[in-house]
């Protein structure tokens, strides 16, 4: 059992350095926690890079609950950004529905303590958004907000964080 994190921001090798850190392995389970979209070519072509990029060996399951899925073997997460995303989408964040923030906070909770419980080896990819601007809506504040609250509490019981600037992995434990 171990718990990998490894940061980075948009576009910074993040995923592939994690797919790395897994090389060699057949009993990975990839959670591909974004929702796809028929409507957005771009998001699509992305996915399809990512699974092109992967071992034929391999399984991929598409899910916004992956703490129900860290039981055993090999995880890779990619990524708890798109999953926080999600997640605010399920729970009614987005739109300002009441009770909205402790349903977030509960999903969030269940995340971190199947990370800090888990007997598998995972690896979980996630961006570091607190180094840009300041968001200008309250939303995307609460987002930045909440993910950087996610990414340290996973990274307070990961047994090893890794930080991925223009492709180059850093071990900060």
């Amino acid at each position: 059992m171990s718990r990998v994190l490894v940061l980075g921001g948009s576009r910074s090798g993040k995923s592939a350095h994690a797919e790395f850190l897994l090389e060699g392995r057949d009993d990975v389970t990839y959670l591909a926690t974004s929702v796809r979209s028929e409507d957005d070519a771009e998001w699509t072509a992305r996915i399809a890079a990512h699974r092109a990029r992967r071992p034929a060996a391999w399984t991929t399951v598409e899910t916004t609950a992956p703490s129900e899925l860290l039981r055993g073997g090999a995880v890779l997460v990619d990524s708890v950004t798109t999953w926080v995303a999600a997640l605010m989408d399920e729970t009614g964040v987005w739109a300002d529905e009441p009770g909205a923030l402790d349903r977030l906070a509960d999903r969030c909770d269940a995340l971190v303590n199947a990370w800090a419980m888990t007997p598998a080896h995972v690896v979980a990819v996630s961006d570091e958004v607190g180094l840009g601007v300041v968001p200008e809506t309250r939303a995307g504040r609460l987002f930045r907000d909440t993910l950087g609250a996610v990414n340290q509490r996973l990274a307070g019981t990961a047994d090893e964080v890794w930080f991925v600037v223009a492709g180059l992995p850093q071990r900060l434990r």
